[in-house]
């Protein structure tokens, strides 16, 4: 099956149609910058924009960052507050005259690193962190996923833990990549203390540059860099909707 997939980050939007049966993109992407936080409205805007580019009919998977309950974004925090409790799924729907299906972004991430990535045949418990504007988050056991785990939210020092250890973080801190590679090592402690995964698959934009900080990392699980790096969203969104046809 043919699907759009479209990845929503905190600075950009990007999307291309998916062979959902090797987890290929079928174009090469298009992204649309948003340096200004954008509206629900705004969004729907863009998301027809891209759906324009590839002159889209078909069915249309998303990756929002926040908490997706049904048709549903609970929380959203590193993006405009009205989405909470915003039907995104009708917004996006009338905007492009398409299906659309909603899903957390690390967890579309997380489908396509157990399908086709660094997780697949991994039948124990898989932990996908996303490193980008904040710390998504995606557990599976036995291939299957648990939904909305949220993790970058953990309590550090009284905040987030993506205020310390999101990519974003490292920049805005000055952080050189031993430092923050170091910090990025104790927060995973923290996580492997709590659900034991067998493997850790690191995402995001700075999971190109693994190299660069893994040395720093001292997991006790198996740590590995996304295979998919940024289109991951793309596919496991894509993926996401082929599984609600």
């Amino acid at each position: 099956m043919k699907i759009l997939g479209i990845d929503i980050g905190g600075s950009g939007v990007k999307g291309a149609p998916v062979d959902t049966k090797t987890g290929k993109l079928l174009r090469e992407r298009h992204r649309i910058d948003t340096p200004e936080t954008l509206t629900p409205a705004a969004m729907a805007k863009t998301i027809k924009t891209i759906a324009t580019h590839f002159k889209w009919h078909g069915p249309i998977g998303v990756g929002f960052p926040g908490v997706i309950h049904g048709p549903r974004i609970m929380t959203s925090a590193n993006l405009h507050p009205r989405f909470v409790r915003c039907d995104a799924v009708n917004m996006f729907s009338k905007a492009t005259g398409c299906r659309v299906a909603l899903i957390n972004d690390a967890d579309a991430a997380g489908l396509a690193e157990i399908r086709f990535g660094a997780g697949r045949e991994i039948k124990g418990t898989v932990l996908l962190l996303t490193l980008g504007t904040g710390v998504g988050s995606a557990l599976f056991h036995g291939g299957r996923l648990f939904p909305n785990s949220e993790l970058g939210h953990l309590p550090i020092r009284g905040k987030s833990a993506e205020r310390f250890v999101s990519s974003t973080a490292r920049k805005r801190r000055e952080l050189s990549w031993e430092e923050w590679g170091g910090e990025l090592s104790q927060y995973i402690h923290i996580l492997e203390e709590i659900l034991w995964p067998e493997l850790i698959i690191l995402g995001g934009g700075v999971s190109a540059k693994h190299a660069k900080y893994f040395k720093y990392i001292k997991p006790r699980a198996k740590l590995a860099p996304a295979e998919f790096l940024n289109e991951a969203g793309i596919v496991g969104a894509a993926l996401w909707a082929a599984e609600r046809k």
